[in-house]
């Protein structure tokens, strides 16, 4: 998988980035956990949730946020990671001007990214949002949500309870126009040491499904 060195707000970001033959392949931005946690773009369930979207015929990219590994910068509480991922997905966009769909998927502190990032892009048709951190963060800017999405987490997550992320989903279906499915894996903590293969075929699921009813 090829490495790639792009401009970010702060210097340079390192990613990873898997093009598929298709020239107007969908594209889809993965992001990692908290950087002050250990989260990498090589964490287990970044590493699923890329290889999840290429197994499904869209160009993937991860990267590392600024201060993590090779990119360049500091740690910035979200706001400049929010720029990253735009930067990020410039890029993606750049190299990929035919794509015919656009998705963006998070874990945990990559969720919430994502999440504000799907705010910001109106060109994103689709999510997926892995433990989202409900209880650590405000999601009040999904006023309304945008895009119709996935958001999954494990029976057994103590990082992020499951009935935080149940009222945040709860909150996202009463908004009308959109769908939000919510899944919940079995036996499955935050890491998903047990489950990441659930969660990985649950995400291929929706995300199939949603590319044949809609073609995005």
């Amino acid at each position: 998988m090829p490495e790639v060195i792009f401009a970010g707000p702060e210097g340079r970001l390192e990613g990873r980035y898997h093009p598929h033959a298709e020239r107007d392949a969908p594209i889809a931005l993965i992001l990692h956990p908290h950087p002050k946690y250990g989260g990498t773009m090589n964490n287990p369930v970044t590493h699923a949730l890329h290889y999840a979207f290429r197994d499904l015929g869209f160009t993937a990219m991860r990267f590392n946020f600024r201060g993590v590994g090779r990119s360049q910068g500091e740690f910035d509480q979200g706001i400049g990671e929010l720029s990253d991922s735009a930067s990020a997905l410039d890029y993606l966009q750049a190299q990929n001007q035919g794509a015919r769909a656009c998705w963006v998927a998070g874990f945990s502190f990559g969720a919430w990214i994502g999440m504000q990032l799907l705010m910001r892009r109106p060109e994103i048709n689709g999510f997926v949002s892995v433990a989202p951190p409900a209880n650590m963060y405000d999601f009040s800017f999904l006023a309304p949500c945008p895009s119709s999405g996935l958001i999954i987490n494990g029976e057994d997550d103590r990082i992020v309870p499951v009935e935080e992320v149940e009222k945040l989903t709860a909150k996202l279906k009463a908004q009308k126009g959109i769908t939000i499915t919510h899944r919940i894996v079995p036996e499955a903590n935050h890491f998903f040491e047990k489950g990441m293969g659930e969660l990985t075929a649950t995400i291929k699921r929706y995300v199939k499904r949603r590319m044949i009813e809609g073609g995005r």
